[in-house]
């Protein structure tokens, strides 16, 4: 959905798009294709990771903050967009662990 320069997306989770299938069962790889399927959308609408203003990040156990906080880290680099971290009772879709949606600008 986007609004002047901005883009919101909505919460994506760790289906790889080219086969429909989540990409594992563990907290990081989630975390890394969750990412991945930010970037191709925020591509698509002429924007990417460095432009983020704002995260939201639902893990399913918040005992896993610091493995996927060490992806989300490497991933994003010198940019720290602003990022609210909950822990969910729930995530749609079986065995998934994390879920991220952002705002973005268009530069």
């Amino acid at each position: 959905m986007g609004f002047d320069r901005l883009i919101f997306v909505s919460g994506q989770g760790a289906t790889d798009p080219a086969t429909g299938r989540l990409v594992s069962d563990n907290v990081e790889a989630q975390t890394e294709q969750c990412l991945r399927n930010l970037r191709a959308i925020l591509q698509a609408g002429g924007s990417d990771l460095q432009h983020v203003l704002r995260c939201g990040v639902f893990l399913l156990d918040m005992k896993e903050f610091a493995l996927m906080n060490g992806v989300y880290a490497r991933v994003f680099g010198d940019h720290r967009p602003a990022r609210t971290t909950i822990q969910a009772a729930g995530l749609p879709g079986e065995g998934l662990r994390v879920e991220i949606d952002c705002i973005a600008y268009v530069p």
